[in-house]
């Protein structure tokens, strides 16, 4: 119920009248796709692209 009324906005009726098969097609379209943790190589990619400092911040 949190999901469709507060992330897709339906207003009750809609919520009630939709079906198991609706329901769930329209919450597939806001989940996001669970891969597992990133690999060495990605983690070293993401670590490169948003360090934690800058070199002006480290002195």
């Amino acid at each position: 119920m949190a999901t469709g009324f507060g992330l897709l906005r339906l207003s009750p009726k809609d919520f009630w009248a939709m079906t198991p098969r609706e329901l769930e097609r329209a919450m597939s379209t806001i989940a996001t796709a669970r891969t597992g943790a990133p690999g060495k190589a990605q983690l070293i990619e993401l670590m490169n692209r948003f360090p934690d400092q800058t070199e002006s911040q480290i002195g």
